[in-house]
């Protein structure tokens, strides 16, 4: 199995980072394109990136601003069963998110360009925690 695995800070409270990567609001200002969910453990996400891609996610870890993670149930058949999660640790108003994305059956050209497509949107949720900047859908990896 293949692991993703990014470490990087953003200047702001773990509660505010928390919020963007565990809420529907949150998760389509920087990477779903329309999702519905709750941040508890075992609540059922629906996680839209456009016509086909309809993904189902189930949460897995959640430890409000400090621990999220969701398993996909139903998506690409590479992303099937991994674990897209954050980590997050607050010193001083600025959180270091510790991000993975565990489980890819194989570091196949999916998995290359989902390392590369990962590094572009968490940049984006950096962008739109620290400056509350949201990036089009359609223009988010070449932003």
């Amino acid at each position: 199995m293949s692991d993703v695995f990014q470490d990087f800070p953003i200047k702001a409270p773990a509660r505010q980072v928390f919020e963007a990567v565990s809420t529907p609001a949150g998760l389509d200002a920087w990477w779903s394109q329309s999702s519905s969910g709750r941040a508890e453990e075992g609540a059922v996400y629906k996680l839209g990136f456009g016509s086909g891609y309809e993904w189902i996610a189930k949460v897995s870890r959640c430890n409000p601003d400090a621990e999220f993670e969701i398993e996909l149930t139903k998506a690409d058949e590479d992303w099937q069963g991994t674990r897209v999660g954050f980590f997050l640790e607050e010193k001083d108003g600025v959180t270091q998110v510790h991000f993975h994305h565990t489980g890819w059956p194989d570091a196949n050209e999916h998995y290359r360009v989902s390392c590369h497509c990962w590094a572009l949107y968490l940049r984006l949720l950096r962008r739109y925690v620290e400056r509350d900047e949201v990036v089009e859908y359609e223009d988010r990896l070449d932003a």
